[in-house]
């Protein structure tokens, strides 16, 4: 992923993004899984702040990037460097754990131009934004209100597939009835995040499709994800 990105063909002359740094520690690593999960939940969590809502202090730049493609950008960083980060003012939330990995960390922070970021952000890498792949979601479908689905014919990088996933958060949020956002609200935007059987996914029966611009990672305009609820 560069930082000098091209354009989408709606996009803004300075091509916006979302900023979202998870934590990536050396002594208590989080699982793949569990970073998927961690981001989508931290990036509808951001969307329903009130700092992101009219007359919120964020709301202006959401909205100016909405209006572009819903780009996000996934950074990795831990101590101070984070620290310093975090001190910009972010929505964090932190998800899953098991006996043998941390729970995941995802931040998100205001949306702006990816040239120039923040300097606190500039310091985090993009790269090597990969975490083990070790076991499935221990959020049980029963009480997951949005499932996000993987394709199954792709393999992303962690950071890729985070992306990915917010995506996919964003727009079942944004589109999905009153009634079901609520709840999904109430739920502390409960999600299970799962690789999509061959079959499954060829039914092609989940609400929201994510289609990639092709620009890292994937070859042209290519589904990665779809969420449903």
């Amino acid at each position: 992923m560069t930082e000098h990105m091209r354009r989408h063909e709606t996009d803004h002359e300075v091509p916006w993004s979302l900023p979202i740094v998870v934590r990536r520690s050396k002594t208590a690593i989080a699982r793949h899984i569990d970073v998927l999960e961690a981001t989508a939940r931290a990036v509808v969590t951001f969307l329903d702040d009130p700092r992101a809502q009219e007359g919120g202090e964020w709301h202006d730049a959401v909205e100016y990037w909405r209006d572009g493609a819903i780009r996000k950008v996934v950074r990795r960083g831990d101590g101070k460097k984070l620290d310093d980060a975090r001190a910009l003012g972010c929505v964090g939330v932190t998800h899953g754990g098991t006996d043998d990995f941390a729970p995941a960390e995802a931040f998100v922070f205001e949306p702006g131009p990816v040239e120039p970021l923040p300097h606190e952000l500039k310091k985090l890498q993009v790269g090597g934004t990969e975490f083990p792949d070790e076991g499935e979601s221990s959020v049980p479908a029963a009480q997951a209100v949005v499932t996000i689905e993987l394709s199954p014919e792709l393999t992303l990088t962690t950071g890729k597939a985070a992306a990915q996933c917010g995506h996919a958060a964003q727009l079942a949020f944004e589109q999905m009835p009153d009634e079901v956002r609520n709840r999904w609200r109430e739920s502390g935007f409960s999600l299970r995040v799962q690789t999509a059987a061959k079959d499954a996914w060829a039914a092609n029966e989940q609400q929201v499709p994510v289609i990639d611009a092709g620009f890292t990672e994937v070859d042209g305009p290519t589904e990665t994800v779809r969420a449903s609820w």
